[in-house]
C-alpha cells in the first residue's frame, strides 16, 4: 500500500539531504482518507516505509491536507499528515518535506520555545488551543503595515544596522504578544518556507514566495520569517544547524 509512493520520498532525499542536517532522515507519514489516519512510519533499517495502523480521526477531515502535528493515537510523535492527492506531483513532495521541517522542530526544541511565549500561555489559558492559526493579529495596522515593509526593505538591503532598526521599530509599537506571534511564525514556518525553496531550487522548481498579497494574515510571516532566515545566515553561517539559536535570533534582534 503506497509503497511506490513512499519509495519516490527516499529518491527525492537523496537528491536534497546535503541541503540540510535535518533532511538526513524522514518522519511518519499519515495518509488521511475517509475519515481515518493510515499511519506509516519507517522500519528499523530505515529503507523504507511500513504500514503501521488505521485510526480514525478525532476531527472532521478537509479533502486536501497539507499538515504536521504530533498525534495522540501514535505516543503523541509528530508526524506529516496528507491526503493521497500529495503524491500526485513534485509539488506535492515537496510539500511533504515542508512538513517534515515541522516535525524536526517539534522533536528538537518547538516545545521548550513555546513554554516561553507569553502569548500561547495566554491564549490557551482562553480554551483558544488554534491560536497559531486564528491569533488576532493586528495585520490591518497601518503602523505595522508601514513597519513591516520596511523591515522587509532592510532585507532586501542587506544592510545590518538598517535591519536592526526595523525591528526596533516593529518591538516599539506591537504589544508584546502580538511581536511574540510574528516572531513564533517567522520562526516556525519562515524556517520552513526557507527550506523548502532550497529544495525547490536544488529540483529545478519555482519558489514559493507567496503572502505578501493583501489583504495580510499569518502567511505573510511565513515569506516575512524565510528572508530574515536567509539575511541571519548569510550573517552568521553557523546559524543554519541551528534552529533554536535562530529563534532567539529574530527574537533579540532589534
Amino acid at each position: 500500500m503506497y509503497q511506490a509512493q513512499f519509495q519516490k520520498i527516499f529518491e527525492i532525499q537523496k537528491q536534497i539531504r546535503d541541503i540540510h542536517p535535518l533532511l538526513e532522515r524522514v518522519f511518519p507519514v499519515v495518509v488521511a482518507k475517509d475519515g481515518h489516519f493510515l499511519i506509516f512510519d519507517v522500519d528499523p533499517f530505515g529503507e523504507k516505509y511500513v504500514f503501521i495502523k488505521k485510526e480514525p480521526s478525532p476531527v472532521p477531515l478537509p479533502k486536501k491536507l497539507r499538515a504536521s502535528f504530533p498525534l495522540e493515537c501514535y505516543g503523541n510523535r509528530a508526524a506529516c499528515v496528507v491526503s493521497e492527492d500529495a503524491f500526485d506531483s513534485i509539488e506535492g513532495y515537496v510539500l511533504i518535506f515542508h512538513e517534515f521541517v515541522h516535525c524536526y522542530q517539534w522533536e528538537s526544541c518547538e516545545q521548550e520555545l513555546r513554554e516561553g511565549l507569553t502569548v500561547a500561555k495566554d491564549e490557551t489559558a482562553k480554551g483558544n488551543y488554534m491560536w497559531e492559526i486564528n491569533y488576532p493579529f493586528p495585520y490591518d495596522d497601518p503602523r505595522f503595515e508601514r513597519a513591516y515593509l520596511n523591515f522587509l526593505t532592510a532585507l532586501d538591503s542587506g544592510n545590518p544596522e538598517k535591519v536592526s532598526e526595523s525591528r526596533k521599530h516593529l518591538r516599539k509599537i506591537l504589544g508584546e504578544k502580538d511581536f511574540e506571534y510574528m516572531v513564533w511564525q517567522e520562526w516556525k514556518e519562515g524556517f520552513a518556507r526557507f527550506i523548502e525553496n532550497r529544495i525547490r531550487r536544488r529540483l529545478g522548481l519555482e519558489e514559493n514566495h507567496f503572502g505578501l498579497e493583501r489583504p495580510w494574515g499569518r502567511v505573510l510571516f511565513y515569506e516575512g520569517g524565510a528572508r530574515f532566515i536567509e539575511f541571519l545566515c548569510s550573517q552568521e553561517r553557523d546559524l543554519l544547524t541551528d534552529i533554536k539559536a535562530i529563534f532567539y535570533k529574530i527574537s533579540m534582534l532589534g
